[in-house]
């Protein structure tokens, strides 16, 4: 029997990739613009969070938001209704996540793309994909919501490894749900020790000022 070549196609994408992810970094750093890919299940207040740290920091930073789904404009409008930065839609084609490339062709796609000191990447709503591919981005932000319950991590250990800093949201419906905080931090620092874990809710702005007070410095150290 001839002897069979195994070809590793997932190690070679995901390599390919990390390469094109450095560039589009060292490129957004020549530019001063900090990049930042915000990750989630769907539904777990995302866009909500996000209007709330933008409001806060729209005086001081331009921003601008790449809104990434497999298809509608929804988050798009509703980010740029709510604080009146650009917003921008991209469609993945089906796809569960965005990687290096798409990333840079959204970026290209902003009216002012080299004149942003923040950009905001709210990736495609999911646990798995996203957490696979390096978006170029300089912090990954992970958002779990209550709802979810508090053993997220443990059941996907790659979206909480890859995470700098992770936002426990909507902690207004603690009372209503078999959810325990300090377990969730447990379980968090059990896949990542140096994630920073913040207590929000986006509907009503717990959190949001000390979330925003965090990044405002991420991007102020990052520059020196």
């Amino acid at each position: 029997m001839d002897k069979i070549r195994i070809i590793e196609v997932k190690e070679s994408v995901f390599a390919s990739n990390d390469r094109r992810a450095e560039e589009l970094r060292q490129q957004l750093k020549a530019k001063g613009t900090f990049l930042l890919n915000v990750m989630s299940s769907p539904g777990s207040g995302k866009t909500t969070v996000l209007t709330g740290i933008i409001n806060e920091l729209k005086d001081e930073f331009k921003i601008a938001v790449m809104e990434a789904d497999i298809d509608s404009d929804v988050d798009a409008k509703t980010v740029s209704r709510n604080t009146g930065v650009e917003a921008i839609q991209l469609h993945t084609g089906g796809m569960c996540h965005l990687d290096a490339d798409m990333t840079r062709q959204g970026i290209e796609a902003l009216d002012n793309r080299d004149n942003y000191d923040l950009i905001i990447l709210e990736n495609v709503g999911n646990l798995v994909c996203p957490a696979e591919f390096d978006t170029g981005a300089v912090r990954n932000m992970c958002i779990l919501s209550v709802p979810e319950g508090d053993d997220k991590p443990l059941k996907y250990p790659l979206m909480f490894q890859v995470a700098n800093f992770v936002l426990i949201n909507k902690i207004d419906v603690l009372d209503y749900f078999d959810f325990d905080i300090d377990k969730c931090r447990e379980n968090i620092a059990y896949r990542n020790p140096m994630a920073d874990v913040f207590e929000v809710c986006g509907k009503d702005g717990r959190g949001i000022h000390e979330v925003s007070e965090y990044i405002r410095k991420l991007i102020y150290d990052w520059r020196k």
